[in-house]
């Protein structure tokens, strides 16, 4: 017999019955019953009720056993009594009669439960992450994870991608957030980049001939944590040769869809082809280019309702070249006035100066709003909004940018208020023709809004002739149920248009040839025209195990704060190492302390005396 199990946990099945086996794995829970102790037995692949009868002469060791000691079992498999068979394991109608017990490894006092599900702490999950990882959920999680990835795998391959790796220790670039460097222990001063995406390397992929290429690739971005990014992730990374747009949007859809149908275990899963919604588009109609299109409300822009009509505050809006948008909320009329109040109470702690109104029913509009505009005015803007007897239009009104934030962020408040979002199921559409360019709010100087290596709508032409703000460029992103998926272009491939398009973002030609020399020279050498993508492989997974963070589809994710608390990253490091590899940490000085709190009956605004 193995030394260790002839079967798992999750094996033995009622024809096993009479047969003697031997099972490893980690007590799940122990239960006295008064002369019989009970073992649920746990491995990865499933859980075996074990029984220890009174006199036994394992019986002692076992009532000594901590929750999660692993343990080694030999006994007989028997039947269960038909009144205690559990049909919710698959190992239900069999249990297993202990005769000899080893202790593999004894288990201290857990500082929280991985049977059930008790709430622990963060903070201390991700310190214990081990423990919380033996939890049925996160099991699931990590299996289906590995699943997703292999299914994606085999789907490239079968469309003919072929799968490279490309460097990890690579040079510093303008991907949107701060690089991790590593300095260079044989290049004293110099630093390596760990690569925000392997961009670069992908396009020159394709300069270098190969027509397709994929692969499941590590992401490094120093930038604030969030619960849908981390600092390290996994993206599906995607390079096409001779490819339009268009072709992108008719290969790589199948693929993320078909993977998601595979995983969706009876959820609404949109067939193709996906809608596709040009980026003014979205901001207009939903007041983000991150559209959760299980909500069925569409933004509304009212501005010429309420320009020089007699609601003084949206006219003068309008008249300053604000904007007025509106946002539908069927059935919303019928709610008592606290629903308004709160909804404006809400948009104050958005940061708005509030959120106005208009109920109709079937004597016209109402509310303080209706009150002191037009009647035609009003009618108006029911009929834009497709409102009527019952329903409500709220207001965002403000600078355009302003009011498109509030009125998106209303919109998904409303659709689940109202109850009018769809609580299940994919819905996926892709956002094109982003700006090629920005204005930095900080700088006031122009920059790229999306990705620089892409290739501008009207390639020269649009930029020496053209306003930048007004050039577009042929990047595209998948957005799933409120989320950036997947993000793309069609490439600049053109070595004189890469360097005029960085030019007008601020960068001088030698900047260029410094910091991009590699893709530039490779450009001068015959560049084929070429696209891809980049899809979360994280969002993915969170989304189809419906997650509400990435940590809890991440075997071992950092805190918000960039630690590990398990293994204790980011750590100091010996003085000597610094010297080896030429650097020197300077911290930052030293906060002062905090002066001593007013006592509780001091008068406001009293400044507490200072300490000699």
């Amino acid at each position: 017999m193995h030394a260790y199990r002839t079967h798992t946990c999750g094996a033995l099945r009622a024809s096993d019955a009479g047969a003697t086996v031997r099972l490893s794995g980690w007590v799940h829970r122990k239960r006295d019953h008064g002369g019989l102790l009970f073992l649920d037995l746990r491995d990865h692949y499933g859980l075996t009720q074990c029984v220890v009868a009174q006199g036994s002469p394992v019986f002692e060791a076992a009532d000594r056993l901590r929750a999660e000691s692993v343990v080694t079992v030999t006994g007989e498999v028997v039947n269960r009594e038909p009144g205690t068979v559990n049909a919710k394991l698959p190992t239900g109608e069999v249990e297993l009669r202990v005769r000899e017990l080893t202790l593999q490894s004894a288990a201290e006092v857990l500082p929280f439960q991985v049977a059930g599900e008790q709430e622990a702490p963060e903070e201390m999950r991700l310190r214990y992450r081990f423990l919380d990882l033996r939890r049925e959920r996160l099991q699931r999680n990590m299996i289906l994870r590995a699943q997703i990835i292999q299914d994606i795998r085999e789907r490239m391959i079968a469309t003919g991608f072929n799968e490279f790796q490309t460097p990890i220790l690579t040079v510093s670039s303008p991907e949107g957030a701060r690089d991790f460097l590593v300095p260079a222990r044989l290049h004293p001063g110099k630093f390596y980049a760990l690569p925000q995406a392997p961009q670069q390397y992908k396009q020159l992929t394709m300069v270098a001939g190969f027509d397709r290429y994929f692969q499941i690739a590590p992401c490094f971005r120093d930038e604030a944590g969030r619960a849908d990014r981390t600092l390290m992730f996994y993206q599906l990374d995607v390079e096409m040769s001779f490819v339009t747009q268009e072709d992108v949007f008719t290969t790589m859809e199948p693929v993320i869809r078909g993977t998601f149908e595979r995983f969706a275990e009876g959820r609404h899963v949109d067939a193709g082809p996906w809608i596709r919604i040009p980026y003014a588009k979205a901001m207009l109609d939903y007041g983000s280019d991150k559209p959760d299109l299980r909500n069925p409300l569409v933004i509304r822009d009212v501005t010429e309702q309420f320009a020089g009509s007699g609601f003084g505050l949206f006219s003068k809006i309008a008249a300053s070249g604000g904007v007025v948008r509106a946002i539908p909320a069927p059935g919303a009329g019928a709610n008592p006035r606290s629903f308004f109040d709160k909804m404006n109470e809400w948009a104050r702690e958005q940061g708005a100066g509030g959120l106005g109104y208009i109920t109709f029913d079937a004597e016209g509009p109402k509310g303080p709003i209706a009150r002191n505009l037009e009647a035609d005015r009003a009618e108006a803007i029911r009929a834009a909004c497709g409102v009527g007897p019952g329903d409500a239009v709220f207001f965002a009104a403000g600078k355009a940018a302003d009011a498109a934030k509030l009125a998106g962020q209303a919109r998904l408040k409303l659709g689940t208020d109202l109850g009018l979002t769809e609580k299940a199921g994919f819905r996926f559409c892709w956002i094109t023709d982003f700006p090629f360019y920005e204005l930095n709010e900080e700088t006031g100087q122009v920059d790229f809004s999306h990705n620089p290596f892409s290739m501008p709508q009207g390639e020269m032409a649009a930029l020496e002739g053209q306003d930048p703000l007004t050039i577009g460029a042929y990047q595209y992103d998948v957005v799933c149920n409120g989320y950036e998926m997947a993000s793309g272009a069609i490439r600049n491939h053109k070595a004189e248009i890469m360097v005029k398009a960085f030019g007008i973002a601020g960068y001088p030609p030698q900047a260029v040839e410094d910091r991009f020399g590699g893709m530039l020279n490779a450009f001068r050498y015959g560049a084929p025209p070429h696209g891809g993508m980049a899809a979360g492989i994280d969002r993915i997974v969170m989304l189809l195990a419906e997650e509400p963070n990435l940590r809890e589809v991440n075997l071992f994710p950092m805190n918000q704060q960039g630690e590990e608390l398990m293994m204790g990253s980011p750590s100091p490091v010996e003085e000597a190492r610094t010297r080896e590899l030429h650097i020197r940490t300077v911290l930052p000085p030293a906060k002062p302390s905090a002066e001593k709190p007013a006592p509780k009956d001091a008068p406001q605004g009293a400044v507490p005396a200072k300490t000699p």
